[in-house]
């Protein structure tokens, strides 16, 4: 039987220590072969909606699975169902929208953990949406962070934001008055928007800055500006074959040379040290993240196991033999 674990349940058994580590070693396992990744795609409907699909199967951990998940009326559901890859089994079906928050901010997470300075200390966020807190408290979990400045458009919800997240993280959590004033200084920055124009700027930044750059998965948006592209000493990106598709933060600035991708690494190389994530404490690094389906099917695993420990879920009787 399927075991069925719904959004209650997810929140229930997930953190974010469990999310770091089982989203670090996906990456590290996708290194060496045994992770196998399929790129997002996605189905146009005629209502202006969404369906996007993508999958992956670890043949460590013996999980392979897909998530899915549809954009219609202002709604999106996200779902996992989850296989073992020996036997075909399906044993969960899975509500992912807060997997999907945690595991988003988990692979954040992991590029900070192998690419900021270590002594990193401030983080400035741009977004306070529904992943934004799950960005800065995976970093926090990673870098001995003092403080954060975070900004958004309206007023209100940003300092709401920072209020909520500060009782969260327990750290001090400023509003800022505009993008620039939470960038500035900072040791890390974060974006996560819908912004289709970019929402920092390469002037603001300081030297040594790490970057995630989250927000954005489709070509025709971009959170962060050209020059911050250009300037950034090392480059990565969870998948560059998705990243070629949907990151429009490098598809944009390499659109007049493709070449220029030959710069952009992939995350799991950093995390096994086959390629650096810094080169000096003076470094602008960048993190593209797209989100992919390792990190979803890592999780999700984990999230399975437990449930199964702790009698958590209900089970569901699919592909029962009469």
């Amino acid at each position: 039987m399927a075991l069925l674990l719904t959004e209650s349940d997810v929140r229930q058994l997930l953190t974010m220590p469990l999310a770091l580590e089982a989203v670090e070693r996906a990456f590290r396992d996708l290194a060496e072969g045994t992770f196998v990744l399929h790129s997002r795609r996605r189905i146009h409907t005629p209502n202006k909606g969404f369906l996007h699909y993508m999958a992956a199967a670890d043949f460590q951990s013996g999980y392979e699975g897909l998530k899915i998940y549809t954009y219609a009326n202002g709604a999106i559901r996200f779902l996992v169902p989850l296989f073992r890859w020996d036997t075909g089994e399906l044993v969960a079906l899975i509500e992912a929208d807060y997997l999907g928050r945690v595991r988003t901010g988990a692979a954040s997470g992991v590029a900070a953990k192998f690419m900021s300075r270590l002594d990193s200390r401030v983080i400035g966020m741009i977004g306070t949406g529904g992943q934004a807190a799950t960005q800065v408290e995976a970093v926090c979990a990673v870098r001995p962070i003092e403080r954060v400045r975070v900004f958004s458009r309206n007023e209100q919800k940003r300092r709401e934001f920072a209020r909520t997240l500060s009782e969260r993280i327990h750290l001090p959590v400023e509003a800022a008055d505009s993008a620039e004033k939470a960038v500035r200084q900072a040791d890390i920055v974060i974006t996560m928007t819908t912004a289709s124009q970019p929402v920092i700027e390469c002037g603001w930044l300081a030297r040594g800055v790490h970057i995630n750059a989250a927000g954005g998965n489709l070509a025709h948006k971009a959170e962060i500006d050209a020059e911050t592209v250009r300037q950034a000493a090392v480059i990565a990106t969870d998948s560059v074959e998705q990243a070629k598709i949907e990151a429009g933060d490098l598809v944009q600035v390499f659109a007049a040379d493709a070449g220029h991708w030959s710069r952009v690494v992939e995350l799991s190389e950093i995390v096994v040290g086959r390629v650096p994530g810094r080169h000096s404490q003076e470094d602008i690094t960048l993190f593209k993240s797209n989100g992919v389906a390792i990190e979803d099917v890592a999780v999700a695993g984990k999230i399975y196991e437990l449930a199964r420990q702790r009698g958590v879920g209900k089970e569901v009787p699919l592909f029962e033999k009469a």
